[in-house]
């Protein structure tokens, strides 16, 4: 019964898979004769420039040289750095609407300031 279920569930999961990827030929992406390194599925090439994966549904970075690849780490960890950042600055924002006490107030807004510096020095990272 349960491999019933599971031959299901893997067919339906291989069709979602081709619809995207369908659904990406008519938006105009093209497909290359790349391969995802995870799943080996056909990469696409968007619009954009960027490689895609249909079943993955992530970008894929191609690398060609260590430098390269040290150039790409950098960049993916700024990106993921800002995002907390901004994450911590939301969740800072939210305590500070429902906070009456004063003291309280004063540490958040401290670590506020400390989370926006931070994140200036992010973004002024980023480009270079």
């Amino acid at each position: 019964m349960s491999q019933n279920i599971e031959k299901i569930n893997a067919k339906a999961t291989e069709e979602q898979h081709i619809k995207r990827m369908a659904d990406l030929l008519r938006q105009g992406q093209t497909l290359t004769e790349l391969a995802c390194p995870v799943c080996a599925s056909p990469l696409f090439r968007l619009k954009s420039g960027e490689l895609w994966c249909a079943r993955c549904e992530k970008k894929v970075i191609v690398v060609k040289e260590e430098a390269e690849l040290t150039k790409v780490t950098s960049a993916l960890s700024l990106e993921t750095l800002e995002a907390t950042l901004l994450a911590k600055i939301q969740e800072i924002q939210e305590k500070m609407l429902h906070e009456t006490k004063v003291e309280e107030l004063q540490k958040l807004g401290s670590a506020l300031s400390g989370l926006l510096e931070n994140l200036e020095k992010v973004r002024k990272a980023k480009k270079i």
